[in-house]
C-alpha cells in the first residue's frame, strides 16, 4: 500500500508542468495502467516519452518498464528499466523502485535459464539503498548455496543492525540455507543452563550443535514458529504414542517453550563428537 501511495504521488506531481492535451494523456495512460490494462497503458506512455522531455518523459520511462513486468514481459522490462536508470531520473521514488523490480526480475530470469542476470544481483549488493540492498541478498541467497555465498555479508550486516523481527528471521533461515557455519557463533549454548533452570522470557529458537573436538561442525537454528507448525502436524497415532510415554501432546510443546534457555539433550560420543540440543 505504502508503494502504491508514493507511486501515484510521483505521477501527480507530472500533471502542473504539463499542457491541458498532455494532462490528458497522462491522465490516460495512468487510468490505463491503474485498470491493468496494460498493453493500451504501455501504447499510452509509449507515445509521451516520444513526445516529451525532462520529467515527464522520465516518467513515461519508468512506467513503460512497469507496464512490460505486468505484461511478464521479463527482458524488455529488465532493459526497459535499465534505460530509465541510464537517464539519471531524479525522481528518488522510482529510481528505488526500478532498481528494487532488476533484482527481482533478473532472480526470476536466473531461476529461468538465464544465468547472465546474476552479476545484477551481485551488484545491487552495493547499492546505496538499503532496501534494494536487502531485498538483493534475499533474491540472491534464495537462488541456493551454489551461488549466494556474496549475499552472507548483507545477511550478516540485518542481524547486526536491524530490530525488525520479520527481518532478521528471514535473514537467519536463508544464512542457515546457503551457509549452516555462518551462524555458528549464535549457536553456543546459554552458560548457565544446566537443563534444569530456566527464564521467564518465553523461547523463540531451537538451537541444534554438533561438535567434534571442540569444533563446530553443524550449527542449525530452527524458529519456534517453525517448530510448533511441524508439532502441530504430529498425526493422531503419534500423538497417542507420547500419550502412553506420559507426554501431553497438546501441551508439551506450549510448556517446552517457557523454559527459557534451557539446555534439552546433550549427548557425548566416544570419539570426541558432541551433539546439543536447546531453547533460547
Amino acid at each position: 500500500m505504502m508503494r502504491l501511495g508514493l507511486l501515484l504521488l510521483s505521477l501527480a506531481t507530472l500533471a502542473p508542468t504539463a499542457g491541458a492535451e498532455d494532462s490528458d494523456r497522462l491522465r490516460n495512460a495512468k487510468t490505463l495502467f491503474f485498470d491493468r490494462k496494460y498493453a493500451e497503458a504501455r501504447q499510452a506512455w509509449q507515445g509521451i516519452l516520444t513526445s516529451s522531455t525532462g520529467a515527464e518523459a522520465e516518467a513515461a520511462a519508468y512506467w513503460l518498464a512497469r507496464c512490460s513486468e505486468n505484461m511478464k514481459e521479463d527482458e524488455r522490462a529488465l532493459r526497459e528499466y535499465g534505460e530509465y536508470l541510464a537517464r539519471r531520473p531524479s525522481d528518488r521514488v522510482l529510481v528505488e523502485e526500478a532498481r528494487t523490480s532488476r533484482v527481482g526480475l533478473a532472480a526470476r530470469l536466473y531461476k529461468a535459464g538465464k544465468r547472465q542476470h546474476l552479476t545484477i544481483l551481485k551488484e545491487a549488493l552495493a547499492d546505496k539503498s538499503k532496501t534494494v540492498r536487502y531485498y538483493a541478498a534475499f533474491q540472491l541467497a534464495g537462488l541456493g548455496a551454489d551461488v549466494g555465498g556474496p549475499a552472507v555479508p548483507v545477511l550478516k550486516a540485518i542481524l547486526r543492525d536491524e530490530t525488525d523481527p520479520d527481518l532478521v528471521d528471514r535473514a537467519k533461515l536463508l544464512l542457515l540455507r546457503i551457509d549452516p557455519g555462518a551462524l555458528a557463533q549464535d549457536a553456543r549454548p546459554p552458560a548457565a543452563s544446566d537443563g534444569r533452570k530456566g527464564s521467564s522470557k518465553p523461547a523463540t529458537w531451537v538451537r541444534i550443535r554438533i561438535e567434534k573436538a571442540g569444533t563446530p561442525v553443524v550449527a542449525v537454528n530452527l524458529p519456534i514458529g517453525l517448530a510448533d507448525l511441524i508439532f502441530d502436524s504430529l498425526p493422531d497415532d503419534a500423538r497417542r504414542e507420547l500419550k502412553l510415554k506420559g507426554y501431553d501432546a497438546d501441551d508439551f510443546w506450549s510448556r517446552l517453550k517457557k523454559l527459557g534457555p534451557a539446555e534439552i539433550i546433550k549427548i557425548e560420543g566416544d570419539n570426541g563428537e558432541r551433539i546439543q540440543i536447546w531453547l533460547e
